[in-house]
């Protein structure tokens, strides 16, 4: 993990443990945004702002940077009855990508946000191996099941702040290179 990753790690940590999560909207654009900036903050000069650039992984492009604020308009207003609903709106963010860099890690701390409020659970993400978490998100576009049955199969009600860290920690693994 490099140094910019262990800072970002730690602000990770210190947002839970400082109960600073609390002050986070959940499952809008704007709590996203401050889940960023919170996280990026002082390490990059775009923490929490929306990018105005087109961007792609491998062979994937994510949204289109002109149509991006609308796409987020419409992400806002997805429901979050279900946990299907729930994580189709997770996978549509993850398709939109809304920042240069970051998204991932925030996205998962949001999901886990919506999760908590509108089914009081959050992901066991400790549980969930990182190629079967990178397969599915890659095929999510076109098929959510596979995310759908990952995040179902390792749905917790434990809410300890070692949990959050274990989950934390996870999501900064699958974003590092092998």
């Amino acid at each position: 993990m490099n140094e910019l990753d262990k800072k970002s790690l730690e602000k990770a940590k210190t947002l839970f443990s400082s109960n600073d999560i609390k002050n986070i909207e959940v499952g809008t654009i704007k709590g996203l945004k401050q889940i960023h900036k919170y996280l990026f903050d002082s390490l990059y000069d775009f923490a929490g702002v929306i990018r105005k650039e087109n961007i792609s992984k491998g062979n994937f492009r994510f949204a289109n940077s002109l149509y991006l604020e609308d796409m987020l308009k419409k992400i806002e207003t997805m429901s979050e009855k279900t946990l299907d609903d729930i994580i189709d709106k997770y996978v549509e963010m993850n398709i939109a990508h809304p920042f240069l860099e970051g998204n991932g890690r925030s996205s998962r701390i949001w999901l886990d946000l919506i999760l908590k409020k509108n089914l009081n659970k959050i992901v066991n993400w400790e549980k969930i191996d990182k190629k079967l978490y990178l397969q599915a998100m890659e095929r999510s576009p076109i098929n959510t099941l596979e995310i759908k049955t990952l995040i179902k199969n390792n749905l917790t009600d434990d809410f300890s702040l070692k949990t959050f860290f274990k989950g934390i920690e996870t999501s900064y693994y699958y974003e590092t290179e092998e």
